[in-house]
């Protein structure tokens, strides 16, 4: 097959035939096509687009690439939960232990962050001995003996996704919406899940910054994933606020293990509970009022306990409050009083990145112990000089503070904050 012929299809506005897929699939991951060649057919597949049948053709090649992870042996069901990340999104770490205390199997691979986006991997490994290396071996054994096993994303699963995933980038082609969902479903496919959740974040603090761009993922994942034989639900959350208190890695495995101790912010529980329950009803397991008494009970904090410890974590050290935090902490106060209207989600997180909570570049070093607390969420009364936010540094940085104050809108009147779940989708 003739490379040039699959893009001439796509760029006169026809559809590309699952061999042809196949052909693009293959090619990118043994590296037999060109950057050039493929740079052009995803430059065809963005400005002609691709039917649901085709992106799940597409979705299907690129699953196909490489090796598959093979769960059959372990208990069903077998469900993943994924988000397309946003700040403060620590919500993995506490559905997650909900899942498995509710008798539900989830094999995950997750990714580090890029950008404001916070990575599942990268808040793990603040918590000493947890490891994020697991073979194909271990994932399974673990997730058959507890029904939770996490590890870093591999590139021998779907590894055409690793270079489609780059030239998309340079090519600016990052916002095609089939090529988005095709590269996401097609990992969860490699990994073996058989349903899935999704957590399709918009606002300022997301990569979809409107609820109809998150709608439109959202319907497509939705689609695509079961033309592709996966079960999947769909929930459009709220990004234009941070999600929780917390934001930087440590802080957020706190928060989210504070979750499952019995406190925390109600507005990350409501969506954590809700995603579960979403996830138990998809396979037929329940729903949120089960997750919420897995929750409430101490099964799932018993359970993440129990993947903690399996996964090599010094769960001791880390709940005793052992684990060192940036030792500069600074106070921002309120300008005036009122009340907090408004709290950008995307100036908290580029502040935190500035702070070393995240990475501007692949494979960049992070600090695990920086970041910021959020201690006047949306809706909250505030006088002037009451606290809004505490920053955790290695060092003094009045830029950052003062970035931070911009993220804030006081008004005279009272506001309540937007609902967290803007639609099941």
């Amino acid at each position: 097959m003739h490379t040039k012929e699959v893009i001439e299809a796509k760029r006169d506005g026809g559809t590309n035939s699952l061999e042809q897929l196949r052909h693009i699939a293959s090619g990118a991951a043994d590296g037999s096509i060109s950057d050039h060649l493929l740079s052009a057919w995803l430059m065809a597949c963005f400005l002609k687009g691709l039917a649901p049948r085709e992106a799940a053709d597409l979705t299907l090649a690129m699953a196909e690439s490489g090796e598959r992870l093979d769960l059959h042996g372990i208990p069903r069901p077998w469900l993943d939960k994924h988000s397309t990340g946003g700040v403060g999104d620590k919500t993995t770490l506490v559905v997650l232990p909900i899942l498995a205390a509710c008798g539900i199997t989830v094999v995950k691979m997750s990714g580090r962050g890029l950008g404001i986006t916070g990575g599942t991997v990268d808040k793990l490994e603040s918590v000493p001995g947890f490891r994020v290396d697991l073979s194909p071996q271990e994932m399974l054994a673990q997730a058959g003996r507890i029904g939770i096993a996490l590890t870093g994303q591999t590139p021998r699963l779907a590894p055409a996704d690793k270079t489609l995933y780059r030239l998309r980038d340079e090519t600016a082609t990052v916002e095609s919406v089939p090529l988005i969902t095709a590269s996401i479903l097609s990992k969860k496919i490699a990994g073996g899940a058989e349903a899935v959740v999704f957590d399709v974040k918009c606002g300022s603090g997301a990569f979809m910054k409107t609820e109809h761009d998150a709608r439109e993922l959202a319907t497509l994942l939705r689609q695509v994933g079961e033309i592709a034989g996966l079960r999947v639900q769909t929930l459009v959350t709220d990004m234009d606020q941070p999600l929780g208190r917390m934001v930087g890695n440590l802080l957020e495995v706190q928060e989210a293990v504070r979750v499952l101790s019995g406190g925390g912010d109600p507005r990350f529980i409501e969506l954590c509970t809700e995603l579960a329950g979403a996830g138990l009803a998809l396979v037929e397991r329940g729903g949120t009022q089960e997750a919420k008494h897995a929750l409430e009970s101490g099964a799932a904090l018993a359970k993440c306990e129990e993947w903690f410890l399996a996964q090599g974590a010094d769960w001791d050290t880390f709940m005793d409050g052992k684990v060192p935090l940036a030792p500069e902490v600074k106070v921002v106060t309120a300008p005036r009083s009122g009340w907090v209207a408004r709290l950008d989600a995307g100036i908290v997180g580029e502040a935190a990145l500035a702070l070393g909570a995240g990475r501007v570049s692949p494979g960049a070093a992070i600090d695990p112990g920086v970041g910021i607390e959020i201690l006047a969420p949306v809706g909250t009364e505030v006088a002037e000089g009451d606290a809004l936010f505490r920053v955790f540094s290695r060092q003094r940085d009045k830029a950052i503070e003062n970035s931070l104050l911009t993220a804030v809108e006081i008004q005279e009147t009272a506001v309540e904050a937007s609902a967290v779940i803007l639609s099941p989708t």
